[in-house]
């Protein structure tokens, strides 16, 4: 079994993701592994922040296409993001 913190790569803090933490029951969003799945990433944010998961979203962003240099083509890395419910009266701390 992997690390919690080698799944959860990083807490994600956009407009959006900031939002769904104000919510009453918080929605907290993560960059992680792009072969981790649901199971995976609830007990990783279980461990790593002591607090009850009660669900997982998943979404799979694909990295853009672009040009570096003078003519030569690729992609960005793909993303994976969880956006990670708590269950009602939990809540993350983030310093």
């Amino acid at each position: 079994m992997r690390s919690p913190y080698k799944i959860i790569l990083r807490p994600v803090f956009t407009e959006r993701a900031v939002a769904l933490q104000q919510l009453a029951d918080p929605q907290y969003t993560f960059d992680v592994l792009p072969d981790a799945n649901k199971r995976e990433i609830r007990s990783a944010v279980e461990q790593a922040f002591n607090v009850k998961v009660s669900a997982v979203n998943t979404i799979v962003r694909k990295g853009k296409a672009g040009r570096f240099g003078f003519s030569r083509m690729g992609r960005r890395a793909e993303r994976k993001l969880a956006i990670v419910t708590l269950a009602p009266g939990q809540k993350i701390e983030f310093v």
